[in-house]
């Protein structure tokens, strides 16, 4: 296995594009992306548990419960959230992409981010449906991948490939998320496109293990958004035998799949609204993996530990702390941290107690723009981790006239 480039449209017949249609104002940001495949795809999704959901959501569930889709539209500026006309618009949505790329509405999935609560103009849409598929491209994951963000300050891209059954099998994936996002499911969006022949029932069952392993260990600011989906589509047109049921060939999948949402997970969780570090903490040693999510998580969730780092503030306690209020069944008394970073590494607790360290060199390793949280629970074999980024002034102010 080996990362590539190419993103969603990585994988064999699959294009994508993007445009400015007019939901959002400033006309230098593309607001609608479409991803399709020349053949018709095994589909699989996952979506955000938050009770208050997207009317995108409610028909992508229903597009998809055949297990088959060919296409994706998504806009971003609005979410189409909480509208009475919600469910309508999100159809229509189905409707325009089927009637440019000449497939049936129910092979589409449909997906929208943006401001909550303010009802989506369907116009801007309809009137660039043609433009949009003019923009469809073998190498257009970047323009899509760019008129899915928001507040995200990067476009976020993946691709690995892989060999399953003789044949050269390629997954690739966009996603977009840097503020509101704490998914105990997956991620704001994150739209995946594969060449690998597999049924709809496996697909499943690998998306929802990868998102309980990537996308679910990530936490900007707690708040789980509405709108979240991570859908994937396989075309097959690599050739590879059908993957049917577990065994080799379906764990190397998963094992790619994988590669990709982690790439994608922390591109997120780096971009994080206002942040200036990605941290990922590194649980080990724990009894089961359900302790060692929990433990990562519960530090990357702490907003004192995310105002610490903001700072390059060794202030362990609060990793302790954390760990200590997350529910884990640890012995607090075994537990070793350490912080490190292209700057090095330091040792700043063993067996749940403070130990002599250099506050200068600590310094030095927490003022990198990528640093690990080393938690060591000697309690096992397990181990997980979990992404977050620091918690900056900035992350207010964006915030604070989001919708104004």
């Amino acid at each position: 296995m080996k990362m590539i480039e190419g993103g969603v449209t990585a994988a064999q017949g699959f294009v994508a594009g993007g445009v400015h249609c007019g939901i959002r104002k400033n006309k230098s940001k593309p607001d609608l992306a479409m991803i399709y495949s020349e053949k018709l795809c095994a589909a699989a999704a996952v979506y955000t548990q938050n009770l208050v959901k997207g009317a995108p959501i409610l028909v992508t569930k229903k597009n998809i419960e055949n297990g088959r889709a060919q296409a994706v539209i998504c806009n971003s500026g609005n979410a189409n959230t909480c509208n009475a006309d919600g469910v309508e618009k999100a159809e229509r949505m189905c409707a325009i992409a089927g009637e440019v790329l000449g497939v049936h509405p129910a092979d589409v999935v449909v997906a929208s981010t943006g401001v909550i609560g303010q009802v989506l103009p369907i116009e801007p849409i309809e009137s660039a449906a043609q433009a949009l598929k003019d923009s469809l491209s073998p190498t257009g994951s970047h323009a899509a991948a760019t008129a899915i963000m928001t507040t995200d300050t990067i476009p976020k891209e993946a691709a690995v490939e892989v060999e399953l059954g003789g044949k050269t099998v390629k997954i690739g994936g966009i996603s977009k998320g840097s503020g509101m996002i704490h998914p105990n499911m997956a991620t704001m969006l994150c739209f995946v496109t594969t060449d690998c022949a597999i049924s709809p029932e496996m697909l499943q069952k690998a998306i929802t293990a990868s998102a309980d392993e990537t996308f679910n260990m990530i936490s900007i600011d707690g708040d789980t958004s509405t709108n979240d989906t991570y859908a994937v589509l396989a075309n097959g047109m690599a050739g590879n035998p059908e993957i049917t049921a577990e065994g080799p060939d379906f764990d190397l999948f998963c094992d790619a799949l994988r590669a990709v949402c982690r790439t994608l997970s922390k591109l997120m969780a780096g971009d994080g609204e206002g942040a200036t570090k990605l941290l990922i903490c590194q649980t080990t040693g724990a009894q089961d993996r359900a302790t060692a999510r929990t433990v990562a998580k519960s530090v990357i969730c702490s907003t004192l530990f995310k105002a610490a780092m903001f700072g390059a503030d060794a202030n362990w306690g609060r990793v302790l702390c954390a760990i200590g209020y997350s529910g884990a069944a640890v012995d607090v008394d075994k537990i070793d941290v350490s912080f490190r970073s292209a700057a090095g590494q330091v040792d700043v607790c063993q067996n749940g107690a403070g130990i002599p360290f250099s506050e200068e060199e600590a310094s030095k390793v927490l003022k990198e723009n990528e640093i690990a949280i080393l938690v060591h629970l000697h309690q096992g074999e397990a181990s997980a981790e979990a992404y977050g980024c620091d918690l900056t002034y900035d992350y207010v102010k964006i915030n604070g006239d989001y919708r104004t």
